[in-house]
């Protein structure tokens, strides 16, 4: 119950609060690119359910169908202003009306596609006890995914054999907080700092982010004294 109301107070209030920005992209989107504001897809929710989660649409009309369902830095299905609310993370603020519908969280596993749960059944039978959420640990450490998927000759098969088990490593070791967890999350995600791809520091907990999938394992070692500090912030 707590959680529920942790995200409706934070969905409502980032909504109102980004409202004015949300017409300024919403307007930059549509002169910028023909086609939507919004882009729209199945993602597995709670239980398996399936629900449409919202964006920003980062690509041009039509193009997420002609290509892999990974996104790689160098997608050139990918419009200027899209590359940009990409890296920045603008284009994932819609999904607070997902939030708000109750189809997710503000801090849960990222929701996937069905195709790519059914790879890994026996995780996502546990990962998806929980609702998705728009920020998680494993999303703070991956945030910058696209660009260790850039020049991949084949993105998909490193999304699924190399990041994907990780992150569903990640999704396990945390998949119920309390709220007071939550928050930790939310502040790490709302105001990362740091040297590198990425960074986020809260209290004593500092943690990179992964620029190369073959560093996670030295990630990893350091991830245990981390989790000690996270458990003493909340």
């Amino acid at each position: 119950m707590a959680k529920r109301i942790l995200d409706i107070l934070g969905a409502a209030f980032g909504l109102a609060l980004f409202a004015p920005f949300f017409a300024v992209i919403a307007v930059a989107i549509k002169a910028t690119s023909p086609g939507p504001v919004f882009f729209r897809q199945d993602r597995l929710g709670l239980n398996r359910s399936t629900f449409r989660i919202y964006k920003f649409r980062s690509m041009a009309a039509g193009r997420e169908k002609l290509g892999c369902l990974v996104t790689a830095g160098d997608d050139g299905r990918i419009t200027r202003l899209g590359a940009f609310m990409r890296r920045h993370k603008v284009d994932e603020l819609p999904q607070l009306i997902n939030v708000l519908k109750g189809e997710m969280s503000l801090v849960g596993p990222r929701p996937e596609v069905k195709e790519f749960a059914d790879a890994f059944p026996r995780e996502y039978d546990e990962i998806l006890t929980v609702k998705p959420g728009i920020t998680h640990r494993a999303t703070l450490m991956f945030r910058n995914e696209e660009e260790i998927l850039a020049g991949a000759p084949d993105p998909v098969a490193l999304y699924l054999n190399e990041v994907m088990p990780l992150k569903l490593s990640a999704y396990r070791s945390r998949l119920r907080q309390n709220v007071r967890q939550d928050i930790v999350t939310i502040l790490a995600t709302l105001f990362p700092r740091g040297r590198g791809v990425f960074a986020y520091r809260t209290g004593r907990l500092e943690s990179p982010g992964v620029s190369d999938i073959r560093s996670y394992q030295q990630l990893q070692t350091r991830a245990v004294a981390e989790e000690r500090a996270l458990e003493e912030l909340a």
